[in-house]
């Protein structure tokens, strides 16, 4: 189960705002990185959505990890992802959520009608159905409203992939013997 993602957006707090809608939930300011929000599900499985100024870049620590301790506060520590802002961003991204919503598809829409942004009713086939909602017009989620996620859920297993498409599991290759030099 993935239980949050992050994206990035032009204006974090409204996009936050908008997806705690979607999400039936609440948005707040993100701590750990200046000018971030969260929206949050507030369901059983911790459901969140991190939304970053446009231009951030996640990379990684250095060291060793230790305890935390309540003197570190919550900004990341240095061994931590480290979060910084003030990049070039391109305004398309391969990152993309699907998401349940507690809103039909017409208050999907609607809510996208009123936020002036892009969403299209879309039928993935034998797969499943979806709301593409484009935060900011740029940032692609998945909507799946309650009728969709049933369907979803039925065809998102490793046995209904191999039945559709006819397609064994990726394995993880061994290691090809190294030959001494």
């Amino acid at each position: 189960m993935i239980h949050h993602v992050s994206i990035a957006a032009r204006n974090p707090r409204h996009v936050a705002a908008v997806l705690a809608e979607v999400l039936g939930g609440e948005a707040f300011e993100f701590p750990p990185t200046p000018g971030s929000f969260v929206a949050l599900a507030g369901d059983a499985h911790g459901t969140a959505i991190e939304v970053y100024p446009l231009g951030t870049e996640l990379s990684p620590g250095t060291g060793p990890a230790r305890p935390w301790t309540p003197q570190d506060g919550l900004a990341p520590m240095p061994y931590e992802v480290q979060m910084r802002g003030g990049f070039p961003a391109h305004p398309w991204t391969a990152t993309h959520v699907a998401a349940a919503s507690p809103l039909s598809e017409a208050a999907v829409h609607a809510l996208a009608r009123r936020e002036g942004w892009r969403a299209v009713t879309c039928d993935r086939g034998p797969a499943f159905q979806v709301v593409e909602l484009w935060l900011e017009n740029r940032q692609l989620i998945e909507v799946l409203a309650p009728s969709m996620v049933a369907r979803y859920l039925a065809f998102l297993t490793p046995a209904a992939w191999r039945a559709a498409f006819g397609l064994e599991p990726v394995r993880v290759a061994a290691p090809e013997a190294v030959e001494a030099g």
